[in-house]
């Protein structure tokens, strides 16, 4: 599918994997909506605006929808935001408070249904592409997905979620020519990283087995417009981790 002409909301789109997405896809003369509570640390490239939206809030991120509707017919969502909680589920001295593990479900897999849901229900109006095609939802996961650490529970059974979701979703939608693909990256320097010492950054990368160091969010926004340009990538989880497989710890 093309973008130009098109509009996309990107969640997240403020910094990381999901700022990255927003430059990519407004190099493409696409319309683009970076949604997300912060707001962009620097000047976003033309053709794109800020919105602030929480994901978890109906109302808030239907304004997102609208605000791209208005610019040009919705064609991409790519869902970057989320957020970790690193914790054991049995601390030294408490269980780990069901307040943490349902706010970062609330957010990384409630989030992402909420904004699928109302950007299909938009997508779902446009006029289809000469291939039938109308919009193209991308979902962000985690190699913690399939090989959660130690410390990583309520985050790994979010994006355990969000890859759960994939199939069925792109099974309903496909009656309107919207397609769903998830990425799951793997140690990617995100914000996430930012303030970890460069020794602990570098350790991480050694850890990859090729290549060995951090992906960037260029690496992400490229395989998400790679999805965007291929129809046949439907309904599955692509790992992009540099063959990496999470230790327990």
């Amino acid at each position: 599918m093309k973008v130009e002409g098109r509009s996309a909301i990107v969640t997240g789109g403020s910094s990381g994997l999901g700022g990255a997405c927003v430059a990519a896809l407004a190099e493409q003369g696409c319309k683009v909506i970076a949604a997300d509570l912060q707001e962009p640390s620097a000047s976003l490239p033309d053709g794109a605006q800020f919105v602030k939206a929480d994901v978890c809030d109906e109302a808030s991120f239907q304004a997102a929808v609208d605000a791209a509707t208005s610019a040009a017919p919705l064609g991409v969502l790519i869902n970057c935001a989320g957020i970790a909680i690193a914790a054991r589920m049995l601390g030294k001295e408490e269980p780990m408070a069901l307040s943490s593990f349902s706010k970062v479900v609330q957010v990384n897999l409630v989030g992402t249904f909420n904004a699928i849901r109302l950007a299909a229900w938009a997508m779902k109006e446009c006029e289809p592409d000469a291939g039938g095609e109308r919009g193209a939802i991308i979902n962000t996961a985690s190699v913690a997905a399939f090989e959660g650490q130690i410390g990583q529970i309520p985050y790994s059974a979010s994006k355990g979620g969000v890859v759960g979701l994939t199939l069925p979703a792109a099974r309903e939608l496909s009656r309107f020519g919207i397609r769903v693909v998830t990425i799951a990256p793997g140690i990617f320097d995100t914000p996430m990283l930012a303030g970890l010492p460069e020794k602990a950054r570098q350790s991480l990368g050694e850890q990859v087995p090729f290549p060995s160091r951090l992906g960037t969010p260029a690496e992400y926004a490229s395989m998400a417009m790679s999805i965007i340009g291929n129809p046949m990538l439907n309904g599955c989880t692509v790992r992009l981790d540099g063959a990496l497989r999470m230790a327990p710890r």
